[in-house]
């Protein structure tokens, strides 16, 4: 008979929302004429083949960076989009589900006075109005792009974010950033959690793994979290989310980030271990939190449960261990019963580049 038989329809990844046209049996030689057509420009005419009309589909660059590390594949992840605009705010809820990162950060020009960017960040759930390690991991990578001109020791510059416009350092030697600092919101203290069984229930332990004597209270640096003492480091190794439980207490409190710590670390230069579960956000947990930090930092001031100073109190974190990324996060809280300024800063490294298409 000869030939090949006739071709399924089927879609091509150059064309959006079209399928591919049936391929006739002409030969070869013309067959390949055909496909070097569709796979080398995805638009003009070749023979029997209209493609007329068709356009390219959008294509955005994507950069992720590892934060509150020193090395690849510790620490917590972010995506970055360095050139976002012409993207709308459903587009980046269901990019950052397709990322499927804690966060994922989305890069536009400012339009507040004073600010050198703007950035808005999308967890797989919704928006928040701020975030620590994608901030800090967005700028290391705006950095590394040359967007910023860079001078030792220190480059500042600002964010126009959820919450205002906000100062990031990049401490800059040898002509590259070897960590970055964000400044936070002033902290604002809560409510306490007056049901602790409820909260023990919430991280699947019994009452006795609450720490006597201080609060379970909600804190605030920029985007709540419930601050939640532990007694021991055997206890917060133990915890599980309890979701319903953990939803209860949410509605409750109106918080959606839940931060267990304890003053027993596995490493004796740190001063504190941490985890943090926002499961209502799309987080399971979160390897490295830049935001709660700074609220645990306060917390941890005003509670006087670290060696606290009235000039600047330096507060090294460890987290990210129970979900095998190991992060370390430096916090700084200036001033003791009036916090006049929370920092929160960590290495980053880059980790990947590609092309996003749809």
């Amino acid at each position: 008979m000869g030939g090949y038989p006739p071709q399924p329809t089927v879609p091509h990844p150059l064309w959006r929302d079209k399928a591919r046209p049936a391929l006739t049996s002409r030969g070869s030689a013309d067959r390949m004429a055909a496909y070097h057509s569709l796979n080398t420009t995805g638009f003009a005419r070749h023979g029997h083949i209209d493609i007329s009309g068709w356009s390219p589909m959008p294509t955005y660059r994507v950069l992720q960076a590892d934060v509150f590390t020193d090395r690849p594949f510790g620490g917590n992840p972010v995506a970055v989009l360095p050139e976002a605009e012409g993207l709308d705010e459903a587009t980046m809820q269901q990019i950052a589900r397709e990322m499927n990162l804690s966060e994922t950060a989305f890069v536009f020009p400012p339009t507040a006075p004073g600010a050198d960017v703007r950035v808005r960040f999308f967890t797989p759930e919704r928006e928040i109005p701020f975030a620590g390690h994608p901030t800090l991991g967005t700028h290391y990578l705006l950095a590394l792009e040359g967007r910023y001109e860079l001078q030792e020791p220190v480059t500042r510059i600002h964010q126009e974010i959820g919450l205002g416009v906000l100062p990031v350092d990049l401490h800059v030697s040898g002509g590259g950033v070897a960590h970055v600092v964000m400044t936070q919101d002033l902290p604002t203290f809560g409510p306490e959690a007056t049901d602790r069984g409820l909260v023990t229930k919430a991280l699947s332990l019994t009452p006795e793994a609450l720490a006597p004597g201080h609060p379970v209270q909600v804190v605030s640096t920029g985007l709540p979290h419930l601050i939640i003492p532990l007694s021991s480091l055997k206890a917060i190794e133990a915890a599980r989310v309890d979701r319903a439980a953990m939803d209860e207490l949410a509605e409750t409190l109106e918080v959606d980030c839940f931060m267990p710590f304890s003053l027993e670390t596995v490493d004796p230069a740190k001063a504190v271990h941490v985890r943090m579960f926002a499961p209502r956000l799309g987080v399971p947990e979160d390897p490295a939190t830049g935001s709660g930090s700074g609220a645990l930092g306060a917390y941890l001031v005003r509670q006087r449960l670290v060696n606290a100073t009235p000039t600047t109190t330096v507060i090294l974190s460890e987290q990210g261990l129970e979900a095998g990324r190991p992060s370390t996060v430096r916090i700084e809280v200036d001033g003791t019963d009036d916090i006049t300024a929370v920092r929160v800063g960590g290495q980053v490294v880059k980790v990947m580049e590609g092309t996003l298409i749809f």
